[in-house]
């Protein structure tokens, strides 16, 4: 049983990204697009591009092609950044807001199917388990990364080349109340 623990664990953001694209799609949003709005939103704005990129999970340079198709259905701007004018700070803009809205009507709805069949103690448990799991798997990465410096490979790492980060990863994974 252990063993097949990973796949579904790998498996389960597969299966919620499917669910909301075929259900985001009416909206006219690549998978790519929804979850740069919906992480921006949740992350706040003004963050630089970089930071965004490190939540979503994806190279900065991968993500400028996204914010400039969002930019061009007028949902995003960037402005320049006070402090650097070469950085980039990313903003919703009031277009953008009924769009987050139904993306987070169609998120909740989704979200309660397919966890249908738990009870609120079992969705605690479940939590507190992930933490757990969550928590172990950065005390390994952390670990190795640690042995990467060890050996000279710190290069591979871009977070410790970045002074530049507005926000911690534990502020990014609060839940961001919706009204």
């Amino acid at each position: 049983m252990a063993s097949s623990i990973g796949f579904r664990l790998s498996r389960l953001p597969h299966l919620w990204r499917s669910i909301l694209d075929r259900r985001l799609a009416p909206l006219g949003l690549t998978q790519t697009r929804w979850v740069t709005l919906y992480h921006l939103w949740r992350l706040g704005e003004g963050h630089p591009q970089c930071d965004l990129a490190r939540v979503i999970g994806v190279e900065a340079p991968s993500l400028v092609r996204t914010l400039g198709q969002l930019e061009e259905q007028g949902l995003v701007e960037r402005r320049a950044c006070d402090n650097d004018r070469r950085s980039k700070r990313i903003y919703l803009t009031p277009a953008a807001m009924p769009l987050l809205e139904k993306i987070d009507s169609v998120a909740k709805e989704a979200r309660k199917e397919i966890l249908q069949g738990l009870t609120d103690e079992n969705l605690q448990q479940l939590d507190e388990w992930l933490i757990l799991i969550e928590s172990n798997g950065l005390a390994i990465q952390a670990r190795d990364q640690d042995g990467s410096e060890e050996n000279g490979l710190e290069e591979n790492c871009p977070e410790k080349n970045n002074a530049n980060v507005d926000c911690t990863q534990e502020e990014v994974l609060q839940d961001k109340p919706t009204s």
